[in-house]
């Protein structure tokens, strides 16, 4: 099979290349920083040092609105996450907070959750 030129196979796959490197767009290839030098350019933090709107062993009366790839439940207080353990979509329940992440927090269900009514 002839490709064109730029392209090779390999283990099956077509994979495209550059002067740079396979997959790399021109001046990426080479003299990067470490880890790709694309995060914290500025220096800055990633995440905000803001407080969370919510403390481990508190409990929360939360609505759980989808579910996550690993099955746990999804609820959010103001707008930061928490992964509820054994949760389901559309319920109403009370948690406890687990564990406080950056980015979000995960909660033990400590209430029967009540499914919510849908309005149509």
């Amino acid at each position: 099979m002839v490709l064109p030129v730029g392209l090779v196979t390999k283990g099956g796959a077509t994979v495209s290349f550059n002067d740079s490197g396979f997959g790399e767009s021109p001046g990426h290839g080479r003299n990067r920083e470490y880890g790709g030098g694309r995060r914290f350019r500025d220096g800055g933090q990633r995440f905000d040092d803001r407080p969370k709107p919510v403390e481990i062993g508190k409990e929360y009366d939360v609505s759980i609105t989808e579910i996550s790839r690993k099955g746990d439940g999804i609820a959010r207080v103001e707008g930061f996450v928490i992964f509820v353990k054994g949760g389901q979509a559309g319920q109403n329940t009370k948690v406890r907070i687990t564990q406080v992440g950056e980015r979000f927090a995960t909660a033990d269900l400590i209430g029967e959750g009540t499914p919510q009514t849908e309005v149509e």
